[in-house]
């Protein structure tokens, strides 16, 4: 057996477990299966180990950190207590260094429950704990940018601190630094108090403690799947049955798919990715997105769309959740091609079309008639766009004229530029950070609740969401949001898996961990600080209404202050850390 099949093995039988879930409980009967990191490109860091006087520290750590794998940090007494502060329903976290001379043999973690001093109780299933693994990665490129990267066996690479691997134990090498995510999901009905528990960290059979406290508000944070942030980040099932080596659509493919979707909808996620022809990005992908409607041209050269992989993704995807938006990708693929079953020849036909073209309008027509006709067969017209994703406004204003022809009620989404001439004709409008939506507009489309979000995408060094990016990064785009009134966020993707995402993130010329944000079977750092930042937009959200409803207009021009300061140009003088640490301190004071 070779070392790629038993890799593949060891990640089928991991991700069949159902691991821990972003929102209310987690599961604590995952199995412990491990596979080992790719080794350190830099050497060990001795003097920072020669410096350290335990052998084994276990400690409360900096959550801004991606703690370097073989350099000890600079802890000379362990920090044994975390305090935080908690809304009802909000899902608060921190992280935990076991910094190790020798080899552990056996590492196991074990929360314990919260409690107040008047006998009310935050369960134990509300905690969970994640080891975090290290990532082969790379960086930005030489003019700070994370597009035109040198290839992967070129550039500097180094160990990143992402993954969050939800298993109970595992062993430890020597001179390692062992980062442990710790999350906590307070439950809506909680009372409002100040909860404290104990985690316990056993290591080779002895016992080390830490201690967490929780001071419980009166503020409630309502379910993900009422959250008003508009988050859109772009699933790959097939990255899904190509990592995992089971057949497309099959029982294994939507079972090894559940944990990581359920672990999407329950981060708030509202839009499905439907790819609606082969390959609509171009091969930009590891795994090709292929078409979710068979499109077939019959001997009579009339067509016929087989829409059954398509309902079963759909459905599939609403019963986890996830159920405001069918994003359909695209009428503008970025090479024009456009694939389909040709009865007659007997073989799959090619064609080469440009928007505006009789041959265009001939190929899509009769589809987008038809599909209309199916969504409202399906109830799900009123969900679905046609979407593209940065097209220039020309192919835009022709896709429109046509799709308004077959259907005026069609909605339409758009990634891409700001273009003035089509703003009031998009339902779901993103643009990138560096551009800017008419005021007038952007307020309007907020008001009328219409999808208006921003995107980042490899360009931008700061912010972003790579595997090397700063940690806090990830939360900051939710207030960039609400300080710059977008009611959202996209970004691609979530799951488009290159070759060995376990243990190396570089992918082609972006920078490590632009194609996707969890891992199989797991989350990551900036997942989790992500979905930190949207639940800080939903409480900024609710906050500013209970203060315009109850005239305190001193609390209101407190908050608008610190906003005002969430700006992307910011970012040059002060790391999103500390904008976040004065914002946060804020928040927490209401």
């Amino acid at each position: 057996m070779n070392y790629r099949t038993i890799f593949i093995l060891c990640l089928c039988l991991w991700c069949s477990f159902v691991y821990a879930q972003i929102g209310n409980s987690a599961d604590k009967h995952n199995k412990n299966i491990d596979y080992r990191e790719f080794p350190n490109p830099k050497p060990i860091d001795q003097q920072s180990w020669d410096a350290l006087v335990p052998d084994i520290l276990v400690s409360f750590a900096d959550i801004n950190m991606r703690y370097e794998k073989n350099n000890a940090p600079a802890v000379s007494t362990p920090q044994e207590n975390w305090n935080t502060i908690a809304w009802k329903g909000e899902r608060v976290h921190t992280q935990f260094v076991i910094v190790a001379k020798r080899k552990l043999s056996k590492v196991f973690i074990k929360a314990g429950a919260l409690a107040d001093n008047r006998g009310h109780r935050i369960s134990a299933s509300a905690v969970t704990t994640g080891f975090v693994r290290y990532v082969l990665s790379d960086g930005l490129n030489k003019d700070g940018h994370g597009c035109g990267i040198l290839p992967a066996n070129e550039s500097d690479s180094s160990l990143s601190a992402d993954g969050i691997d939800f298993i109970p134990e595992k062993s430890i090498d020597a001179y390692t630094v062992q980062p442990v995510w710790l999350s906590i999901a307070v439950p809506r009905n909680t009372v409002a108090g100040n909860y404290s528990g104990k985690l316990q960290v056993t290591i080779d059979q002895r016992a080390y403690e830490l201690t967490y406290k929780v001071n419980v508000k009166s503020h409630v944070l309502a379910a993900p799947k009422d959250w008003r942030f508009h988050l859109d980040i772009w699933q790959n099932p097939y990255s899904v049955a190509r990592l995992f080596a089971v057949k497309d659509w099959a029982k294994e493919h939507f079972d090894l798919m559940r944990p990581s979707m359920q672990m999407l909808a329950n981060a708030g996620q509202k839009a499905i990715t439907v790819s609606m022809i082969y390959d609509p990005w171009r091969g930009q992908t590891y795994d090709i997105y292929k078409s979710m409607i068979k499109w077939i041209k019959k001997k009579d050269r009339t067509w016929r769309y087989d829409y059954s992989i398509f309902d079963q993704w759909v459905s599939y995807m609403m019963k986890l959740g996830i159920d405001k938006l069918i994003n359909c990708y695209t009428m503008v693929p970025w090479n024009n091609k456009f694939y389909y079953y040709d009865e007659t020849a007997g073989k799959d036909t090619l064609l080469i079309a440009k928007t505006g073209t009789p041959e265009y309008e001939a190929h899509w027509r009769p589809m987008l008639a038809d599909f209309a006709k199916h969504l409202k067969q399906k109830g799900w017209f009123g969900k679905t766009a046609i979407a593209m994703d940065e097209r220039p406004l020309d192919d835009m204003q022709k896709v429109i004229a046509l799709v308004r022809s077959v259907d005026k009620d069609f909605k339409i989404s758009l990634a891409g530029s700001y273009h003035a001439e089509i703003a009031n004709e998009i339902y779901d409008y993103c643009i990138a950070s560096a551009e800017k939506f008419d005021s007038a507009i952007k307020e309007k489309r907020v008001a009328a609740g219409l999808p208006t979000t921003y995107y980042t995408y490899c360009w931008e060094g700061h912010p972003n969401t790579f595997t090397f990016s700063p940690p806090a990064e990830a939360a900051w785009l939710g207030w960039y949001a609400a300080a710059q009134n977008y009611n959202g966020y996209l970004r691609w993707a979530y799951n488009c898996w290159p070759q060995n995402p376990m243990q190396d993130a570089r992918f082609s010329t972006w920078s490590s961990g632009d194609t996707y944000f969890v891992y199989p079977g797991g989350s990551s750092i900036r997942f989790e600080r992500l979905i930190e930042g949207i639940q800080e937009y939903e409480k900024i959200r609710l906050l500013k209404a209970q203060f315009i409803k109850n005239g305190e207009h001193k609390k209101l021009q407190q908050l608008d202050a610190v906003l005002s300061e969430f700006h992307i140009k910011a970012l040059e003088r002060q790391s999103a850390a500390a904008m976040l640490k004065k914002a946060k301190k804020m928040l927490d004071s209401f």
